[in-house]
């Protein structure tokens, strides 16, 4: 199990507003929030891995098409979870990559959301119950 991903961001400040909004939303919550960095953890210290951001010391572009992380998946309890996740990503204008569905082509019941984060980091939110909740 991971227990923690490090993300360098543009601007810490951007981001952190940004992630303030989603994290709780997706079953995490604030763990650090420091001038040189910030983190979410799961909510009660849960099991699964801490998210921290830093700010980027090299300028660049950000790619999910390059080398380097692709994008963040995080499970969810529901599919209404994953539709909250859709419906505030449009409210802040992110791009969305695609909005909630069914991927069978990833698992029997895969119902996800995609969107782009201010850097162009690719996040999801699944739920892997099928509409009855089982």
């Amino acid at each position: 199990m991971l227990r923690h991903v490090g993300i360098n961001v543009r601007d810490l400040r951007k981001a952190k507003g940004y992630y303030d909004i989603f994290m709780p939303l997706l079953g995490f919550e604030s763990h650090i929030a420091a001038e040189d960095q910030f983190a979410y953890r799961p909510i009660n210290d849960g099991l699964g891995a801490s998210l921290f951001f830093y700010p980027a010391l090299e300028q660049s572009t950000y790619s999910r098409h390059q080398t380097g992380l692709q994008h963040l998946a995080f499970m969810v309890e529901s599919r209404a979870t994953v539709h909250d996740a859709h419906t505030k990503a449009v409210e802040l204008g992110s791009k969305v990559v695609h909005p909630p569905q069914v991927f069978p082509q990833y698992r029997t019941y895969y119902f996800a959301t995609f969107w782009l984060d201010p850097e162009g980091i690719m996040l999801e939110a699944v739920c892997l119950q099928n509409e009855e909740g089982t």
